[in-house]
């Protein structure tokens, strides 16, 4: 029981879970290119977490969880609408037309995305004149830099190119369709964004992380299936044969979106949710791996940099968020400082608990 209170257990569980993400993109990758639908692997993935969750969520907690009423319902609906569905949607879709790791480079540019959508939104206030304010704004820039690159220039391969077998309907790397998934993975980056802030509105009414995100999943499942039967009817399409097509999902939902769901929460918990924003480069470097291990995919010297400049950029952004967080716990009064900033800094933790935990 003591080491799993040490400081060195969170910092090993965040950087299982982000491995285990990348593998998780990487794997759904190779199923997209097998030419299973993007929509039925965001339905059966949001369908297996939520009957993983569940139980969690049922003992967990039962004393805890306030009334559920249908304003909160409601809320919950179109909450699931914008990060489950939405974001699923097109980050599924964009990863059909690129690679687990410009996947996994555009989740990292979430924080920075979530930034600017809270200063447009006037959610978040922003002092240019700030050394925090600065160094946000310039890490915010450097990610979509990054992500600039990352669209526009693949560069000279670094490594070989191995000849793969895909599925006729699966979109070829042409650069059109390398430049089109770019655009895909930043709109899903920006609708996981707009998640946050939604949900973060949510929690105030309804602060049960496991409970949300059960119900979140439950409505995801729906609206996925829906949006699936909106494109194609064909009813073949939900039957999979395949035994890695099946592993794959089951391992997306069961522990890509359930596992490291109650991991990350624990984390957050633990340590705050800049804490675990660390970590996210970590999946980046794993997907690589596996993209270049399992898929024999070229890794291109635009993708390495692009990925470089938007690691760099959530640094400084998270360096600029820390000093803006200890600026305003130096503006207290000295006298009520101890007090306050443990009350502060566990009300911080339980208000951005649900910002992480739904992953794309």
């Amino acid at each position: 029981m003591g080491y799993c209170d040490g400081k060195w257990t969170p910092v090993i569980i965040m950087i299982t879970i982000n491995s285990a993400l990348g593998l998780g993109n990487a794997l759904v990758k190779k199923v997209l290119d097998g030419g299973v639908n993007h929509m039925v692997i965001a339905t059966y993935r949001l369908a297996i977490s939520t009957l993983f969750l569940a139980p969690i969520a049922f003992f967990w907690e039962r004393t805890t969880r306030p009334k559920l009423t249908l304003n909160i319902l409601v809320q919950l609906f179109f909450s699931a609408l914008v990060g489950a569905s939405l974001t699923q949607y097109f980050f599924l879709l964009g990863l059909s037309y690129t690679s687990a790791t410009l996947a996994c480079a555009f989740i990292s540019m979430t924080p920075a995305v979530t930034f600017v959508l809270s200063l447009v939104f006037r959610v978040e206030k922003l002092n240019m004149k700030s050394k925090a304010g600065m160094g946000m704004v310039m890490g915010t820039l450097l990610c979509i830099g990054g992500a600039l690159l990352l669209t526009m220039y693949k560069g000279v391969p670094l490594t070989k190119f191995h000849k793969l077998e895909t599925h006729p309907s699966t979109p070829a790397l042409k650069p059109e369709n390398w430049i089109i998934g770019c655009v895909l993975l930043f709109a899903g980056t920006s609708c996981f964004g707009s998640w946050m802030l939604i949900q973060s509105k949510v929690n105030d009414k309804y602060p049960c992380q496991y409970s949300s995100t059960v119900i979140l999943s439950f409505f995801g499942t729906i609206q996925c299936a829906l949006l699936s039967l909106i494109k194609s009817r064909d009813i073949t399409a939900w039957i999979l044969t395949d035994k890695l097509d099946i592993m794959t999902i089951i391992y997306a939902g069961a522990v890509a979106q359930g596992i490291c769901t109650v991991g990350t929460s624990w984390c957050i918990r633990k340590r705050g949710p800049i804490f675990t924003s660390i970590f996210t480069p970590v999946g980046l470097v794993f997907a690589t791996l596996f993209d270049f291990s399992i898929l024999h995919r070229q890794i291109c010297i635009g993708s390495v940099i692009g990925s470089g400049i938007v690691i760099f950029g959530l640094y400084i952004f998270l360096l600029g968020k820390v000093r803006q967080m200890k600026e305003e716990c130096a503006k207290k009064l000295p006298s009520h400082f101890g007090e306050e900033e443990n009350k502060d800094d566990e009300q911080y933790k339980k208000g951005h608990l649900m910002v992480v935990p739904m992953t794309p």
